[in-house]
């Protein structure tokens, strides 16, 4: 098996998560005891997180690439960014290094085009939802994104930041999650892109009213082929 490195702390409740999805699935497929070889960095979400201007967004650039070097000099052959929001400063993290980084986004458009989906809505952070740099990865495997919810993304973010990531999940948010996905489908959206890991918590993935594409078990599953050279 080839060794992955990831970029986590992202919560460190999303990376928990990778990690659980990337180990069952390698133990899945090779049987036994196995698991996988991992190099994890785990950064401090508290110094990147809410950030709102450029100038933010360029220490985030600054800080990931850093981290992608250090996996890359310890020995990851290819690199996954363990946070969907994060994405926005992918280009500049994958020049950071010379190993590929598996970009959460196209895993998502893959699986979507593959199962035919046309129409979908994003759930997740504001800039996911409303900026360009996950939705045209979705739209360049033909998928047609609903508009964003710009009245319902105050109350999404909320629960996020202060809930989710405290690894706080309440019935109250369980219950926002699906009128939000109701209102979607009945709007006409085939499917929602989960895009934002901590969500996993208060969505039942398996069981909605419309079919849910989890980004990160999609991620971590793509990235669990790469470990084994598939």
């Amino acid at each position: 098996m080839r060794k992955l490195g990831l970029i986590g702390g992202m919560s460190w409740v999303s990376t928990r998560t990778y990690y659980e999805h990337l180990n069952r699935f390698v133990q899945r497929r090779v049987g036994g005891q196995a698991s996988a070889p991992l190099l994890i960095e785990s950064l401090d979400f508290a110094e990147l997180a809410r950030l709102t201007d450029d100038a933010a967004w360029q220490v985030t650039a600054q800080t990931l690439g850093e981290s992608a070097k250090r996996l890359e000099a310890a020995g990851a052959g290819a690199l996954i960014i363990a946070a969907n929001s994060m994405h926005r400063v992918y280009d500049e993290v994958a020049a950071a290094v010379t190993i590929p980084i598996l970009h959460i986004a196209d895993t998502v458009g893959k699986r979507m085009a593959e199962k035919g989906v046309k129409r979908a809505a994003l759930l997740g952070t504001s800039a996911v939802m409303t900026e360009s740099f996950y939705r045209e990865r979705l739209v360049a495997h033909g998928i047609t994104l609903m508009p964003p919810d710009m009245d319902g993304i105050p109350a999404i973010e909320e629960m996020i930041y202060n809930d989710l990531m405290r690894e706080k999940a309440s019935r109250t948010a369980e219950r926002a999650c699906k009128t939000w996905i109701t209102h979607q489908s009945q709007d006409g959206a085939q499917a929602i892109v989960l895009a934002c890991t901590e969500l996993e918590m208060v969505v039942d993935v398996d069981a909605n009213v419309l079919p849910i594409y989890d980004g990160t078990r999609i991620h971590a599953e793509a990235a669990a082929d790469w470990i084994l050279g598939e």
